[in-house]
């Protein structure tokens, strides 16, 4: 899969369109309405037209999350319209990119979750085929989720201790998982220890996967409407926090020894610093897009900004971060010094 280029809007695109919210990664190139293919230099609003390339494509991982992508989309339509190479955005599982960040068939990511980082992936830092390049600017906090709405109702379900309550738990509860309360998973490829902080805190709750976030994203918006509870694997910065009104609801104080041992986690998520890696063949490909890769950096706020276009309104993220780029030159020529 990672020699493979997608062109697509992903699945949360696809999905939350039709309801008004959407996402997804795609290619730098844009269609206008006569069919013609705009370039991303006039896309973006960057230049008249793009710095004569030339140099080697950079493969650009987008994950399965409209961050992701969004990251992904400004960092290739400025490297084609700025630096002259050509830049693909390649969606790709988070769990499968680090072989070809090794292996130089993928060039860089530039959103990675610290505490997602698995032993297997590590092994390529460690071996240094895949270098870090610093962090990304931006925040991020894996968590359990539910509705205001169930909290106001409910004030003791703010904490996990509610949830160990058997009569709390059945108001979770569905035809798939009897008495127990349903605990709604995202994509199973994602890093999640929900099983473990389950079973570990003896909490009368199974976890369903949802298989992916646009149809998390569905059946919270279902839930919602219905003002029906739902307790949710989700994380910031979203744009349905906000839109859905969503608590993070609070577990044991995460610490380093609680997730020394996957099997034994019984805490928290860890707050992320976002991070961005590359393939350690990247400096000698194209070192002016590693040293520009380097700088980039989009905050929180950036990623808020942006966020609910794509996720509510249902924008393309190329086009989202088009906009971005035509508004916050001050921010990204910055990036370009000593080109």
């Amino acid at each position: 899969m990672k020699h493979r280029i997608w062109i697509v809007l992903s699945a949360l695109a696809l999905v939350l369109a039709a309801c008004g919210d959407g996402g997804g990664a795609t290619t730098t190139g844009a269609a206008g309405e006569d069919g013609a293919t705009t370039t991303a230099a006039e896309a973006a609003g960057t230049t008249e037209a793009p710095v004569e390339g030339g140099g080697e494509t950079i493969n650009i991982v987008a994950n399965p999350w409209t961050a992701s992508a969004l990251n992904a989309e400004i960092a290739a339509q400025l490297i084609e319209a700025e630096l002259g190479n050509p830049a693909e955005v390649v969606a790709i599982d988070e769990n499968t990119m680090f072989t070809g960040l090794s292996d130089g068939s993928l060039d860089v990511v530039l959103e990675v979750w610290p505490s997602g980082v698995v032993a297997e992936e590590q092994a390529f830092i460690d071996d240094g085929s895949v270098v870090n390049i610093g962090e990304l600017g931006a925040i991020g906090k894996i968590g359990w989720f539910t509705p205001q709405y169930v909290i106001d109702e409910h004030p003791e379900l703010a904490t996990w201790e509610g949830y160990a309550d058997p009569a709390n738990a059945a108001l979770f509860a569905t035809a798939e998982t009897g008495d127990q309360g349903r605990f709604l998973g995202t994509d199973p490829s994602y890093s999640q220890y929900d099983e473990a902080i389950i079973a570990n805190l003896d909490l009368p709750f199974q976890v369903v996967f949802s298989g992916s976030e646009a149809s998390t994203v569905a059946e919270l918006d279902a839930r919602v409407a219905a003002e029906e509870p739902i307790l949710m694997y989700w994380w910031t910065p979203t744009a349905a926090v906000a839109q859905y009104d969503l608590v993070n609801v609070l577990l044991p104080e995460y610490n380093e020894e609680c997730y020394s041992d996957p099997a034994a986690i019984d805490c928290d998520y860890p707050e992320d610093v976002l991070t961005k890696y590359a393939s350690a063949q990247l400096a000698e490909k194209a070192p002016n897009v590693q040293s520009f890769l380097e700088k980039f950096t989009i905050t929180t706020e950036d990623q808020l900004g942006m966020l609910p276009a794509v996720e509510i309104e249902g924008q393309d993220a190329a086009d989202v971060a088009a906009q971005w780029i035509a508004d916050h030159e001050d921010v990204w020529s910055a990036w370009l010094a000593d080109q």
